[in-house]
């Protein structure tokens, strides 16, 4: 009986080691979907982050990057990570993050924010923006594992910019709230347009200004019909990438602990290198031919007076008070 006791804690022993092996050695997949093109930034990093989670994890998750929107458009990517159609997302805050909180538009305000680093470290550092960064993800079921920029953003053109009597009659491509301001106050018209669909707006002359990152303009070959640009930047367009947060949390602690050791240190090339592949943009976009005209003196005047009187109240009306106070006092600390 002794004999028999023994043998059936042996083999109890060796199942529980046998479902234990077999739960460490489990294989996830996972989809990660993006909107950008394949030479766009932020898919060439997205995939630098996928490349590397796949060689650290030795086969136990694998990932597949689906770029150029061929799962979901740039509007919908927080809602295939959020509802679970995806694992994962390359999310435009500006884009997917103000239907949740309207107060994340404080990052749209011109001017307020001087780098990425600030920026981001309001909604880290400061109890205004810990709130509002707690209710995105939280409503979303997200959690981020990388930033991944998509650059400053600035306002190209086919026709002639040199300053805010150039922009009036204009017709501008909106894609998100925040812009539809400036665009009104500089008398341009508005048509509210997809990512997928710039190309081809510009083609037809349904629109021929937007406001982009100079990287996207390259990536996606808008600069086949945009000739100027006209800079100040405007404000600093960060992205994502996402998570679906019950997938994340199901995953072996090993596994969350990879996905986010690689999701900083691809992030920290990301950021790192951004501003200098939209310097890079811009001088190849002069060298097809392009104009770039910076504003300086009365024009620029002009063009901050117009934000400061007319574009800046009507975004603060999409900001509570409270925020965008603790946001001004943040980024003047």
């Amino acid at each position: 009986m002794k004999i028999l006791k023994a043998g059936l804690i042996v083999s109890a022993l060796s199942g529980a080691l046998l479902v234990a092996g077999l739960a460490s050695a489990q294989e996830y997949t996972a989809r990660l979907s993006v909107h950008w093109g394949p030479t766009h930034h932020g898919t060439i990093h997205t995939q630098m982050f996928a490349d590397e989670v796949n060689r650290r994890a030795e086969g136990r998750l694998q990932i597949d990057v689906f770029p150029s929107g061929q799962l979901f458009g740039i509007r919908e990517q927080l809602g295939a990570v959020t509802s679970g159609a995806v694992q994962m997302g390359g999310i435009v805050g500006v884009v997917s993050f103000p239907p949740i909180n309207s107060n994340y538009n404080v990052v749209a305000f011109s001017g307020l924010f001087d780098s990425y680093e600030e920026q981001r470290s309001f909604f880290t550092d400061d109890p205004a923006g810990q709130a509002i960064w707690g209710e995105i993800t939280e409503r979303s079921d997200s959690v981020l594992l990388m930033y991944n920029p998509v650059g400053p953003v600035m306002t190209f053109s086919t026709e002639v910019l040199n300053g805010i009597e150039s922009m009036a009659g204009l017709r501008a491509r909106a894609l998100i709230g925040a812009e539809r301001p400036m665009w009104e106050a500089l008398g341009a018209n508005t048509v509210s347009m997809p990512t997928g669909e710039v190309y081809s707006g510009l083609q037809t002359g349904l629109i021929n200004t937007i406001n982009s990152p100079p990287s996207s303009i390259r990536a996606f070959s808008w600069w086949e019909y945009l000739t100027h640009g006209q800079l100040p930047y405007q404000y600093f367009a960060d992205a994502y990438i996402m998570a679906n947060a019950t997938w994340f949390n199901d995953l072996p602690e090993d596994l969350q602990q990879i996905l986010i050791e690689v999701g900083e240190e691809m992030g920290t090339i990301s950021t790192n290198t951004i501003l200098e592949t939209g310097d890079e943009t811009l001088a190849e976009f002069q060298e097809r031919g392009g104009v770039v005209n910076t504003l300086e003196g009365e024009a620029l005047a002009a063009f901050e007076t117009l934000m400061i009187e007319e574009v800046q109240p009507v975004v603060a009306d999409q900001i509570d008070a409270e925020v965008l106070e603790a946001a001004m006092s943040f980024a003047a600390d």
